[in-house]
């Protein structure tokens, strides 16, 4: 028999409401409408296969479904991250919404804000995450929620309009905007150049401001909208690089280049524990198509690369060479004690040693010029639209649309 105060532990409703407070605590739940909601929705209903406590976890994916590699291909989202897209929707009773990438939960955490007035449709290719989610709504007792089988590319297209699109996998287009009514909002985790920030998008004229760039990561789009990236699996599958453009990636060569010599060079550039450096991002992509992340294998690690970061850190790439931002050891700063880290590159391969340099000076450029800065401006155009180059920024090509992103 469990002891009184592990039944306390995992009491849901107990955890409920320590997840409501923490997520106030952090700044991420804003309004009392969307704190009612999480409060109301029990997260524990649909995430059978977790401990109650972990699907109570504010920072935690629960994995529902993986394919015979293993890899993740449907998941209920972190709730830090469903709690700032649903504010960024600013859902009202009454509104139709249209939701891209089943579930369950968060398709009950949109019913709860529009109300029995409202309507919501939850669209999946999956038929195993549709199966599910129509279960679990229907056991806890959301049975207004429509949830539709279909490939989201095109499946909503005699549904609409919709006050709200919401979309929950990683979207490399958007194909839905002829869906949004006057007035009305996207949610969308949007990749471009081997990043994912999620957008709200509201319409300007003939084309969407994309607001509120989030960093975030997604499962990948399936179907119609999915997207074959550039992607070199290396030193047995534990590091991984991703390119958004440019040439193929000759593995092999990748393979050498790691397992050779490196060469780093150092920026004088320092960020703490806490400091956000996540518009260094933005800026190295916005400077060449070459721009791509890398990351190693979240549970067997590599001791052959040392990334800034555990996930998604910044690459320079060419088919066969690489160089990636890095930090040097812990020092303290002799007049705060602030704990700093310096930013570098280490390059790998044939041209390892001028990417590592043009990486370390766009970090001092961004430190010089733009780490002050609250960032680049985003905007979405149709493909046919005639869209001007930025004097600074870059433009991402999409089957359906273009991401205009521009540094001013």
């Amino acid at each position: 028999m469990p002891s009184d105060s592990a039944s306390r532990v995992e009491c849901p409703e107990r955890l409920r409401a320590d997840m409501v407070a923490e997520l106030r605590a952090c700044g991420v739940l804003r309004s009392p409408e969307v704190a009612a909601a999480f409060a109301a929705v029990p997260r524990e209903k649909f995430a059978p296969e977790a401990a109650v406590s972990a699907a109570y976890s504010i920072r935690d994916t629960v994995v529902t479904k993986r394919n015979a590699e293993g890899k993740a291909t449907s998941s209920i989202s972190a709730p830090w991250l469903q709690a700032g897209m649903l504010e960024a929707a600013q859902l009202r009773p009454g509104a139709r919404v249209l939701e891209v990438g089943s579930g369950g939960y968060n398709a009950a955490l949109i019913a709860e804000l529009v109300g029995p007035e409202g309507v919501v449709i939850s669209v999946d290719i999956d038929p195993f995450v549709t199966e599910r989610a129509t279960r679990f709504l229907a056991e806890t007792g959301y049975l207004q929620v429509k949830v539709v089988l279909g490939d989201a590319e095109y499946a909503a297209d005699d549904l609409g309009p919709f006050d709200v699109i919401l979309v929950t996998i990683g979207a490399w287009d958007c194909p839905w905007g002829h869906l949004l009514a006057p007035g009305g909002r996207m949610i969308v985790p949007l990749r471009f150049g081997g990043l994912t920030r999620s957008f709200t998008f509201v319409r300007d004229g003939e084309h969407f401001a994309g607001l509120n760039p989030t960093v975030c990561g997604f499962i990948p789009i399936q179907g119609a909208g999915a997207h074959q990236e550039n992607l070199a699996v290396l030193a047995d599958r534990t590091v991984n690089l991703l390119v958004g453009a440019g040439l193929g990636l000759d593995v092999a060569a990748l393979d050498r280049a790691l397992d050779g010599d490196r060469t780093g060079h150092w920026t004088g550039v320092t960020v703490g524990y806490d400091d956000p450096f996540d518009t260094l991002h933005l800026w190295v992509a916005a400077q060449t198509e070459t721009f791509g992340v890398i990351w190693a294998d979240p549970e067997r690690g590599s001791d052959r690369i040392a990334p800034a970061m555990r996930w998604f850190t910044p690459a320079l790439i060419t088919p066969d060479s690489f160089a990636c931002l890095t930090m040097g050891p812990e020092h303290k700063d002799s007049t705060s004690g602030e704990r700093r880290y310096e930013l570098g590159a280490y390059g790998h391969g044939r041209q390892g040693d001028a990417l590592a340099r043009q990486l370390a000076a766009e970090v001092v450029s961004w430190d010089r010029e733009w780490r002050a800065h609250p960032g680049s401006d985003f905007t979405l155009y149709p493909i046919d639209a005639a869209v001007a180059a930025p004097a600074i920024g870059r433009v991402f090509r999409k089957r359906h649309t273009q991401l205009v992103m521009t540094w001013t």
